[in-house]
């Protein structure tokens, strides 16, 4: 039996999140619903998630003492990582000791934080299907991996560069030839979230879409851990960032099971509670996997329009062992809206004519702080089908127009 205490009482149940954007926010939220005392934490004041929390803290997450220190000071019952660039060893210092436990485990968020542990543990652990890739530590490694001149089989030209730690596509490249090389090593050392001065170097692979595939991992009523599959989300990227998502996407029947099957495997092994973003491509019935992360992933903000439960509910409820409900409730959509220019405190006219089309929402993040392509809000659309709600999403967000004051 789960008991959940009053926040700001000596029972309170505590969750400290670490990182606290846009989707911080809406786990933060969907905690204090369930009457969870909630500590957002981030590298700079007033982020989304410290606007709605109970307590705001700021400090450098990948500074090992700071957060050693946080965590000490707090006693939270869980540690909810958000981001990548957290001190994840010592994490697994304190969950080893019994000071804290983290979600999913410590282990999976150290695995996960970076793309070369996750990739090695899906392909060389569970012999997963993924794209050919190579690690590099320099821009000449990188060059003999593309090339086939370090004594093992060419990685060719198009493929894909990124840092091994980074998020929402931050130093991501796609090369088409010799020329782009350089360059597209200096945008990963500039992209990554902290400087490994290490990428990864992937073959591209001939797809027809990339999903996401949401999966969480929850007690049920016997007391037992059981693997949910939400419907598959469908989404356009850009320069590794995406744009737009979409949910059901269609599939073949088999392309399904094994994307099940791929996201079954890789969950089981990191453990744990909660919910995980696996991003797989597909072919017909071929599926790779690309990646995952051990939390609520920036397409599946479309779930805020279509699921009886959103990414965010299902995660809350998940990593307290309440029981989830993963069903699709209608089809709908989603568009980001960008920032559009570098600035604090934006302004957003036209959100009355977003929403002004039937069946539209939209999530204003809240963010301090605009770029030209930080990501500032989402419309959100439900339609009869994907189509339609694709649509009415892509005219809420052009009619929000972010701007100074």
């Amino acid at each position: 039996m789960t008991t959940l205490g009053t926040p700001l009482s000596p029972h309170a149940t505590k969750v400290m999140l670490l990182g606290s954007g846009e989707l911080g926010k809406e786990v933060l939220i969907a905690l204090q619903r369930l009457g969870v005392e909630t500590i957002a934490v981030d590298r700079y004041e007033n982020a989304p998630g410290q606007q709605v929390a109970h307590h705001a803290r700021t400090i450098t997450m990948s500074d090992p003492e700071q957060l050693k220190a946080l965590i000490e000071a707090e006693r939270p019952d869980l540690v909810v990582p958000e981001i990548e660039a957290i001190a994840t060893p010592m994490l697994e210092e304190l969950e080893a000791a019994g000071v804290v436990t983290v979600i999913p485990t410590a282990r999976a968020a150290r695995l996960t934080m970076d793309r070369e542990g996750i990739r090695r543990l899906a392909a060389e652990t569970l012999g997963l299907p993924t794209s050919p890739y190579r690690f590099c530590d320099s821009l000449q490694e990188l060059q003999a991996a593309i090339a086939g001149t370090d004594g093992q089989a060419a990685i060719g030209f198009p493929c894909v560069v990124k840092p091994v730690m980074s998020s929402s596509g931050k130093g991501q490249s796609k090369l088409d030839g010799p020329g782009d090389v350089a360059a597209a090593w200096d945008y990963a050392m500039a992209g990554g979230r902290v400087s490994h001065g290490r990428v990864i170097v992937e073959g591209f692979i001939d797809f027809d879409y990339e999903i996401t595939q949401l999966t969480v991992r929850a007690k049920g009523e016997d007391g037992q851990v059981h693997t949910h599959f939400c419907d598959p989300v469908g989404h356009i990227q850009q320069s590794g960032d995406y744009v737009e998502s979409w949910q059901p996407h269609p599939m073949h029947p088999a392309a399904l099971q094994k994307s099940r099957d791929i996201a079954k495997a890789v969950t089981d092994n990191l453990g744990g509670l909660g919910l995980f973003g696996g991003e797989l491509f597909v072919k017909g019935e071929q599926v790779w996997f690309s990646e995952v992360s051990p939390r609520p992933h920036d397409t599946g903000l479309v779930t805020l329009a279509t699921q009886w439960q959103s990414e965010f509910e299902l995660h809350a409820r998940a990593i307290l062992g309440l029981p989830v409900d993963a069903s699709l409730r209608n089809p709908g959509a989603s568009a980001v809206i960008y920032g559009g220019q570098d600035a604090e405190g934006l302004v957003f006219d036209g959100v009355d004519q977003a929403l002004a089309i039937p069946g539209t929402d939209l999530r204003l993040f809240g963010k301090p702080e605009s770029f030209t392509k930080r990501r500032m809000g989402v419309a959100l659309a439900r339609a009869e089908d994907v189509e339609q709600a694709r649509t009415k999403a892509k005219l809420a967000a052009s009619r929000v127009k972010p701007r100074k004051p």
